[in-house]
């Protein structure tokens, strides 16, 4: 085909929602992951102002804020944003498997911003991205690269998987090393969370301050995996204390946020080589126990303690519920023992990490030829 627009090829979904939002499935863009094509986040009859309906197929383009990198495709039919743009292939035009890996090449995104306008949210309009060029081949061979770029991401998710099971590896050896905090049938004593550690929560900075070369500020998008992603960072020039720098083997919670399955997400702060603060909904969790509370902040009784048995509507963790939380504390031996388990468990995500680095290297590979 050559050289085609976006909007030759695909075309705005505007489809809307006019019934009940009982148990519908909601997406916002917190949903969404920098990225990565899929997604399985959701909320489901919680309050929201949403009217656009996507079904499945369709990719979901996040258009604020664009240079988050936010575009998946749905597997499922539901409700979104008015900051989601939806797209579809048009048939016979474009084969709808390949459309996704189209919006997500980098060159995409760049585009995307340029076309962005407004400083604290900026957005981006269809009609920019429809005249989106780019490189095209005849159908037949669109399906051929399609089952290509799948079988690459297929791998990426195995290798996730992976990942996941790792982390599991870990929460089991906790459960089998400590027991069920939730009835520590071990007998272990227990020590207020405010004896163990130091907790600071973040500051509100305004919209003058971003900048492009100030000190970085983690967010909630920042905890991916367990871990502390830079894909997408925010810089604000503007005073900040030394208690608000964060440091190595500090924790960052997620202690606010609209989804409430983000809320009380931790990771670990690496080895880290520049300034870094953290935003308003985060919390920094300071303790020579650090690698011990970590495994227990990602208990189910971590969860039911600072919320009161109501983890699943938590929206929030103050420092007053941190405060009253009460942790199994084992001997010496048993918490060392788990933080070398969790130590070796982060070299083999390494390796992983990098295998999975090396796929998408691969996919952006086969887009770029």
């Amino acid at each position: 085909m050559g050289v085609v627009k976006l909007g030759d090829v695909a075309r705005e979904s505007r489809l809307k929602w006019t019934k009940s939002k009982q148990d519908v499935l909601i997406v916002g863009l917190e949903h969404l992951i920098p990225d990565e094509i899929r997604f399985d986040a959701y909320d489901i009859n919680t309050d929201n102002t949403f009217s656009k309906r996507f079904v499945k197929g369709q990719v979901l383009f996040g258009r604020r804020r664009a240079y988050q990198r936010k575009a998946a495709i749905a597997e499922f039919d539901g409700i979104c944003s008015g900051d989601i743009t939806v797209i579809e292939a048009i048939e016979g035009k474009m084969v709808p498997e390949l459309l996704p890996f189209i919006i997500q090449t980098p060159v995409f995104f760049d585009y995307a911003n340029r076309g962005s306008a407004g400083s604290l949210s900026p957005r981006v309009k269809w009609e920019h991205l429809a005249d989106y060029e780019f490189e095209l081949p005849p159908l037949e061979e669109q399906k051929i690269l399609a089952d290509k770029l799948w079988a690459a991401y297929r791998l990426k998710e195995a290798y996730k998987k992976l990942l996941d099971a790792t982390d599991e590896m870990v929460k089991s050896q906790f459960i089998e090393m400590v027991g069920d905090p939730r009835n520590n049938p071990k007998g272990w004593p227990t020590k207020r969370l405010s004896e163990l550690a130091e907790y600071s929560i973040g500051l509100t900075y305004k919209p003058e301050q971003i900048c492009d070369d100030g000190t970085i500020v983690l967010r909630s998008g920042n905890i991916q995996d367990g871990k502390i992603s830079f894909s997408d960072i925010v810089r604000v020039n503007a005073p900040i204390k030394e208690s608000l720098f964060v440091k190595e083997d500090d924790i960052l919670m997620c202690s606010r946020n609209g989804s409430a399955s983000l809320v009380g997400k931790v990771a670990m702060i690496p080895d880290i080589n520049e300034p870094m603060t953290f935003g308003a909904f985060m919390t920094i969790i300071r303790s020579a126990e650090a690698k011990y509370l970590y495994l227990y902040f990602q208990s189910q009784d971590f969860r039911e303690r600072v919320s009161e048995g109501k983890s699943s509507t938590m929206n929030q963790i103050t420092q007053k519920m941190l405060d009253k939380v009460e942790v199994p504390f084992p001997d010496k031996d048993v918490r060392e023992t788990l933080s070398a388990i969790a130590s070796q468990a982060d070299k083999s995500k390494f390796e992983l990490r990098k295998s999975i680095d090396a796929i998408d290297k691969v996919i952006k590979s086969l887009i770029n030829n």
